[in-house]
């Protein structure tokens, strides 16, 4: 298999929705919803940090407040019209008057004839309906969308996996579904930017469009591969009357032809399911773990976690620590593309032995090697302790700007294109 290509822009339109009822691209992307076959969802919200206190070390905790859900400040759809066009939405939900867009988006939710695609939609769906409830009322979320096909069942599908057997509960993400289904490399850098921030960027409204735009085209391989399977009729002969009206939709990406009456039809009545939210999946939760742990009774196992969060020391290379004056990285999976970048400037970087590594795991392969491990998951920094000077933790989102950040950080310029 070929590597897969860096994903390109949507190849039809993208519009930015950020004015009210009056405006036009509201009411472009409501005309072009009244008019859809399928739409697929997607959203953003603000990133969350995980045991962000704003008390002091020493201060005595108060009592927690309640969590809250996160508010979704980016809304995406891109839609599937009857006579074939395809046309992708990113709406500003800072901007957009949410009193505006709730009749028409909780009608498409439920409108039966209208298919709607999502990946793992249904925490996207709860903070939705969370978001809408605490702008406008608590009658004005979101209970249910059908008929929905999730692309992790898509993907299973493809895998062989049978339709009536549970799914395994840990499942692929949108960029290795994309990868594997599609051939096409979707960047994750921007999934933890600050969604919340005005003006959007162009990479953002780029990114956010291409996850919306790339389940329709994996929805187009699923079609293709159910009907062929089902030893459907040729598309000139479903397009008679006998079968269905002469309207023929053409597949943005495969130009596969379907009968949007026949094929589309048969897959929401045999493939589709509901998204059904309770009042418990409407409620904000605290972590479970977080309410069990329990505090470390040993001083010094403490003190090692709490000095964990910052690097210290020399590096592994260093002489004076008996190392060979060469930099070597391991860069974890949330940042394998920065090995690339390393190694075309003349840097040692590796990348995790396995496919999803345990933190002990790379532990022992970073101490094995004497390696520093490039990571922005914080939670690796707890096991700093084992492996002392050997976890970083890279700030910056780009791969270019990590680049630049751990070279000044670690002094790299007298090392490149050696």
């Amino acid at each position: 298999m070929e590597d897969p290509a860096r994903a390109p822009p949507p190849p039809f339109a993208v519009h930015l929705v950020t004015g009210g009822s009056s405006s036009p691209d509201l009411s472009h992307l409501l005309q072009y919803l009244a008019a859809a076959r399928i739409v697929a969802f997607d959203a953003e919200w603000k990133p969350r940090r995980r045991g962000a206190s704003a008390h002091g070390d020493d201060a005595t905790p108060a009592p927690p407040n309640p969590p809250q859900l996160p508010t979704v400040t980016v809304l995406q759809l891109a839609c599937r019209s009857e006579d074939g066009g395809n046309e992708v939405f990113i709406v500003d939900l800072l901007a957009v008057p949410l009193a505006d867009l709730w009749a028409p988006l909780r009608e498409l939710f439920e409108r039966p004839e209208v298919l709607k695609l999502g990946f793992r939609f249904k925490q996207d769906l709860v903070y939705l309906s969370a978001t809408f409830t605490a702008a406008l009322g608590c009658d004005s979320g979101f209970d249910r969308v059908e008929p929905f096909l999730d692309v992790t069942n898509v993907y299973y599908y493809f895998n062989g996996h049978a339709r009536q057997k549970r799914l395994p509960k840990e499942t692929k993400s949108l960029a290795t579904v994309c990868e594997e289904l599609l051939n096409v490399s979707l960047s994750k850098e921007l999934q933890c930017s600050d969604w919340s921030r005005r003006p959007l960027s162009e990479g953002q409204i780029r990114y956010a469009a291409s996850d919306a735009y790339y389940l329709l085209d994996i929805f187009d391989l699923f079609q293709q591969k159910v009907s062929t399977e089902e030893k459907c009729l040729p598309t000139k002969e479903l397009t008679s009357d006998e079968f269905c009206s002469p309207r023929v939709l053409e597949c943005s990406s495969s130009g596969y032809a379907i009968c949007s009456d026949g094929y589309l039809t048969s897959i929401i009545v045999k493939y589709s399911e509901s998204i059904l939210l309770t009042e418990s999946d409407t409620k904000a939760r605290s972590s479970r773990r977080k309410g069990k742990q329990k505090l470390p009774t040993d001083a010094k196992y403490k003190e090692k976690l709490d000095c964990g969060t910052e690097w210290q020391g020399p590096p592994p290379w260093d002489p004076s620590v008996g190392g060979d004056g060469y930099p070597k990285f391991l860069c974890d999976v949330m940042i394998e593309g920065l090995a690339k970048h390393l190694r075309c400037v003349g840097i040692d970087a590796a990348t995790p032995s396995c496919r999803k590594p345990q933190p002990r795991e790379l532990l022992n392969q970073v101490y094995k090697e004497g390696r520093i491990l490039l990571t922005r998951d914080a939670k690796l920094l707890k096991y700093q302790y084992l492996a002392t000077n050997q976890v970083y933790k890279v700030k910056s989102l780009l791969k270019h700007d990590q680049l630049a950040e751990v070279c000044a950080y670690f002094d790299l310029l007298c090392f490149q294109f050696h």
